[in-house]
């Protein structure tokens, strides 16, 4: 049974990964709110990545893997996003990633083979208008993560998944009538809305011993979108 850290495990691809996982891992789960839980494989611990202290008392000795799932969606003209809202999502995104790598990185090396897994967007590659904010955050991730994987192999893998809008609560306001979620599928060459179950399906994968010849990648789980063209 490996040890689990999933940063933001209580709501979207961070629950649906917590319950994937509850079955055969000790998870270590953090919110923003401490919750309780009925299942003695998951503890709950209080964690604002923005501003709190981190629980690194309450962790086990080693930890196995590392999901953080924070995230941000600001999507706004350019002209109209101000420098504190690049900073707020920098610091969501990509700080907090930083700050608890930082704290787990014992942890994560008394391990005999680790794993961390982080979110970008399918908006890094592919360019997209009103995405200014959020892709230069996740476009941190993305080189963080290359250059993370390459300083700490062969001991410490890193890989991040890349999706496109997932229906969790963080892109209800884009998924939040029948029209909404109709155009969103439409726009993908896969012709549907991904779900969180799917993409939590893949983090689970990158913290197996199946994914263990895998670093520094970026998986783009997106309906196709980032790399077909189905119309011309």
């Amino acid at each position: 049974m490996k040890n689990i850290l999933i940063i933001g495990g209580t709501s979207g691809i961070g629950k649906a990964l917590t319950e994937k996982l509850s079955a055969t891992h000790k998870l270590y789960v953090t919110s923003r709110n401490l919750l309780t839980s009925n299942n003695p494989s998951v503890t709950y611990l209080k964690y604002d990545v923005a501003s709190g202290d981190f629980p690194a008392a309450a962790l086990p000795a080693h930890l196995d893997g590392v999901v953080y799932c924070p995230g941000t969606i600001n999507l706004r003209p350019f002209k109209g996003i101000k420098p504190e809202t690049f900073e707020q999502d920098l610091q969501v995104n990509f700080i907090g990633l930083v700050k608890t790598l930082q704290q787990v990185l014992p942890l994560l090396q008394a391990a005999p083979n680790a794993s961390v897994v982080a979110f970008s967007t399918v908006a890094v590659k592919m360019g997209m208008p009103f995405h200014t904010s959020v892709a230069g955050a996740k476009g941190a991730i993305e080189g963080f993560a290359r250059a993370f994987a390459a300083e700490f192999a062969p001991k410490i893998r890193m890989n991040v998944i890349a999706p496109s809008l997932t229906d969790t609560p963080l892109a209800d306001k884009f998924l939040n009538s029948d029209v909404k979620r109709e155009k969103s599928a439409e726009r993908h060459p896969l012709k549907k809305v991904g779900t969180p179950e799917e993409i939590a399906s893949a983090a689970a994968y990158l913290l197996s011993e199946d994914s263990s010849w895998i670093s520094g990648q970026i998986f783009h789980i997106d309906g196709g979108m980032s790399s077909l063209l189905t119309s011309v």
